[in-house]
């Protein structure tokens, strides 16, 4: 769907529209270059790495931007970032990130963590997803902090570590935040690659971890044994039925929730029955479903079916859960995006996303309306080799964050 821009209100008289001016022309596209190469160069794969490199380059730029800046260790080298650009006692406006990348892996035509510039792109693991994100919001908050901008409340970027894997960044991040009296926001961008789209619902995220125990016994007598993988393929027939029930109900903007069998184990050799199977079950979720509810109706179906019975025990468990949400069409933050977009020079759509990410905790655990909306390819650049962002997107991405921190509303 196409949302045009809303007509620009009266209170956007000649001063408003002068700082607007203002701040746009102090985003300089030479900054922003070097902080996206800078943060790229400072990798952070997950797993096996730390983000640590990464935060150090935001704390840099942001203490020299005169911002001010946290910091909250989740685990050893792995520590969440906060910086804020002071405003007045509203409830202001969230930006947020994450500062780890999926492995480089192989096939690169330079070093992944060497960027490089072509053809107006910038060339470098984690460019898109998310590097150069967090560079533009930095951006954005330099040249408002440079301009004098008087802000009705804090404008900030959250950058949480660990969200490509199991998202310990974030989980910290929301208690942490839920008992900081000064934390006040009454709408959240989650800086993420759409090509700068609005995202204004995502679908969440699930994994469901089974262990199907049996009896093991000679292959040539396989009634004296319990074989745990043929129970686990009855289970997989549910999982599988209630897939197909799921996909008859499509919701216009997100789809509809959905399984995914990732992984099976089982076995210790061809003559012997498996006493052990376990599954890994990716599950899709929307915005008000709940993981451990989906798990329950799933263990209901297991005993209905008689598959945990005379000899099959089954143990599950919810290993991870990251919610969705929906945020309304007509919300200020959703129009607020549309038309400094718009101003920036970009036609922007609004929206849903079937993937997952970590604004689905602000909504949930905070209670903070959440859009996505950042430079960058998800589908053709983020996770892909030769990964890489468009310069001009990162410049009308800095552009629209500095326009709608000045616009957001003050109640």
């Amino acid at each position: 769907m196409k949302t045009a821009a809303p007509e620009q209100k009266a209170q956007r008289g000649p001063a408003k529209k002068a700082l607007e001016q203002q701040v746009l022309d102090l985003i300089s596209e030479d900054d922003l270059v070097a902080l996206t190469t800078a943060l790229v160069a400072a990798a952070g794969e997950n797993p096996g790495g730390t983000e640590e490199a990464t935060v150090e380059v935001l704390k840099s730029f942001s203490l020299d931007a005169g911002l001010e800046v946290s910091t909250q260790t989740v685990t050893p080298g792995r520590p969440n970032f906060t910086a804020v650009l002071p405003g007045g006692a509203h409830p202001g406006l969230l930006f947020l990130g994450h500062s780890d990348v999926v492995p480089a892996g192989t096939g690169w035509e330079l070093p992944p963590f060497e960027p490089y510039i072509q053809d107006g792109r910038l060339f470098g693991r984690g460019s898109t997803d998310m590097k150069g994100g967090l560079a533009a919001v930095l951006i954005a908050l330099k040249a408002l902090k440079d301009a004098g901008a008087e802000l009705p409340g804090n404008a900030a970027l959250a950058c949480t570590v660990d969200e490509e894997d199991l998202g310990i960044g974030i989980r910290a991040y929301t208690p942490a935040a839920l008992a900081d009296p000064a934390f006040s926001y009454s709408g959240c961008v989650v800086a993420e690659p759409t090509d700068l789209e609005t995202v204004i619902g995502c679908r969440g995220d699930s994994y469901i971890e089974l262990k199907v125990t049996g009896k093991s016994a000679h292959s040539g007598r396989p009634a004296d044994g319990r074989n745990a993988i043929d129970a686990a393929a009855k289970i997989l027939e549910l999982v599988r039925a209630d897939h197909a029930k799921l996909q008859a109900d499509q919701d216009a903007l997100l789809g509809a929730g959905s399984w995914n069998i990732g992984l099976i184990r089982g076995g210790t050799g061809t003559s012997m029955v498996a006493a052990e199977c376990t599954i890994s079950l990716d599950r899709r979720l929307m915005p008000d479903d709940d993981a451990q509810l989906i798990l329950d109706r799933l263990r209901t179906q297991i005993r209905e079916a008689c598959i945990d019975t005379d000899g099959i025990s089954v143990e599950a468990a919810v290993t991870m859960e990251m919610p969705g949400f929906r945020t309304p069409e007509d919300h200020p933050l959703v129009t607020n995006s549309v038309a400094a977009l718009a101003d920036a020079g970009v036609s922007s759509d609004v929206t849903g996303w079937t993937a997952a990410c970590d604004g689905g905790f602000i909504a949930r655990d905070l209670g903070v309306p959440a859009i996505v909306m950042g430079p960058g390819g998800l589908n053709d650049q983020a996770h892909q080799v030769n990964e890489s962002v468009s310069i001009a997107e990162l410049v009308a991405a800095a552009r629209a964050y500095a326009l709608m921190c000045l616009r957001h509303s003050a109640n």
